[in-house]
């Protein structure tokens, strides 16, 4: 996680408004993990949430009904020009860019050649871009069911770019995505078992950064996979 955010080369600004998680046991090869269950922090970042438990973390998503109703995948825009607009390279290719285990090269147009990366979501190297997905982590239609519906044009946009967050978007096999799809976790885990904690820890501190519900099932899906999880901890920062 830690070697991501270097990666993505985010402004010091944008450093101070990181949601982080650690999750211990076996969390994903390329992510860096603690001693113990203190979580990673930034020293002095302003508003970051203090370490929760993954079970108060859960908590404190507030519980409604899915609405569905309105839901249309093009109300969320995506992809927007990106952190640098003079780079050429979208949101999604950035965040391939960032995700990268060998970096790729990169000509114009933000084309890609070589490079290797690591999906967590089944453990699969992957060594041409073309073969990744860019994944919202909660799918755009979990976000509308869950209070996206009642958020203006802008707010919709900023979730679908958010790179302010290492979690909201990551890079992925094009087949766990779309095995995925708009699923949440009572419907669908990773393949990758050694993934889950830290799964379920970035879908709880993602759903609190943007103040999102979760229904009874979705709930109860991430009590069940925090019972096998408790050395894992949830920072948190609401987006703006």
């Amino acid at each position: 996680m830690i070697k991501n955010l270097l990666q993505r080369g985010l402004p010091a600004l944008a450093l101070a408004a990181l949601p982080l998680l650690t999750a211990t046991p076996a969390a994903h090869a390329t992510r860096a993990q603690p001693a113990g269950p203190a979580a990673f922090g930034i020293a002095g970042a302003s508003g970051v949430r203090a370490p929760l438990p993954l079970f108060e973390a859960i908590d404190r998503i507030p519980v409604a009904d899915e609405q569905r109703e309105g839901y249309k995948r093009d109300l969320y825009k995506h992809w927007n020009r990106g952190l640098n607009a003079t780079d050429g390279c979208d949101t999604r290719r950035e965040v391939i860019l960032a995700e990268a285990v060998e970096a790729p090269q990169v000509a114009a147009g933000c084309k890609m050649s070589g490079g290797s990366w690591l999906s967590p979501y089944d453990d699969v190297v992957v060594t041409d871009a073309a073969g990744l997905d860019v994944d919202h982590f909660v799918p755009l239609a979990e976000v509308h069911d869950s209070g996206g519906f009642a958020w203006d044009a802008a707010r919709r946009e900023a979730y679908a770019n958010d790179q302010a967050s290492p979690l909201t978007l990551i890079a992925v096999t094009a087949k766990s995505n779309r095995s995925k799809a708009d699923k949440d976790p009572a419907q669908w885990l990773p393949p990758a078992g050694g993934y889950h904690c830290e799964y379920v820890a970035q879908w709880t501190a993602t759903k609190l950064r943007w103040n999102l519900s979760a229904d009874d099932a979705e709930r109860h899906a991430l009590l069940g996979v925090a019972e096998d999880c408790t050395n894992t901890t949830v920072v948190y920062e609401p987006a703006p």
